[in-house]
């Protein structure tokens, strides 16, 4: 009876393991596949465009004395003018270039006013304006004092003065509508740039 018993679990377990013999040999089949992992690309650090650098101004500094001899919105202020747009035009733009600045204004009537004061290091200015060469005709004003040099022009509807002191030339210009108008301007405003020159 027992010889029975033990050839029936034999037989069991023998068919048992012949129903897993026609299976392949995959694990696959019986676990769960673990849940992928998601695959997170390397980010690069953002870099934000910079700006190119500016290179470091090469102009001269402005020296104080030509800063101190030109007009200024309270020297004209009389005569009602705004502030413009500067073209050195005129007997100004033949002067030999030194460092200068240059300021201008325009008039209600559309007239301009223009001032430019330069210093020369290598020269004096009285020579730079007595070698001055502009065209038109030549134009008588009061003599100024504590100038070494003065003179004056007229070419058409626009007058110019230059003045000179140690080594800085005061360059006045005035373009209006006729030439009288220009020469009116020219001799109400020759006092102030010459105070504004000897202050410099």
């Amino acid at each position: 009876m027992r010889h029975r018993q033990v050839l029936a679990v034999a037989t069991v377990a023998l068919f048992g393991l012949s129903g897993c013999a026609d299976r392949p040999n995959d694990l696959d089949t019986y676990y769960d596949d673990p849940a992928p992992t998601p695959t997170v690309e390397p980010t690069r650090p953002s870099v934000k465009p910079q700006a190119a650098p500016v290179p470091p101004s090469t102009a001269a500094p402005v020296p104080a004395a030509v800063s101190a001899a030109l007009l200024t919105d309270e020297d004209v202020a009389e005569e009602e003018v705004v502030p413009g747009e500067s073209k050195v035009s005129g007997c100004l733009t033949g002067l030999t270039r030194g460092t200068s600045r240059s300021t201008a204004w325009s008039y209600p009537s559309g007239s301009m006013l223009e001032h430019q004061v330069t210093e020369y290091t290598d020269r004096d200015a009285s020579d730079v304006v007595t070698q001055a060469v502009c065209e038109g005709k030549k134009l008588t004003l009061t003599r100024q004092p504590g100038v070494e040099a003065q003179r004056a022009w007229c070419e058409g509807t626009t007058c110019t003065v230059l003045l000179a002191k140690g080594k800085l030339v005061s360059a006045l210009s005035v373009t209006a509508g006729t030439e009288a108008r220009a020469t009116d301007a020219a001799r109400r405003l020759l006092p102030i740039v010459v105070r504004r020159l000897r202050s410099a």
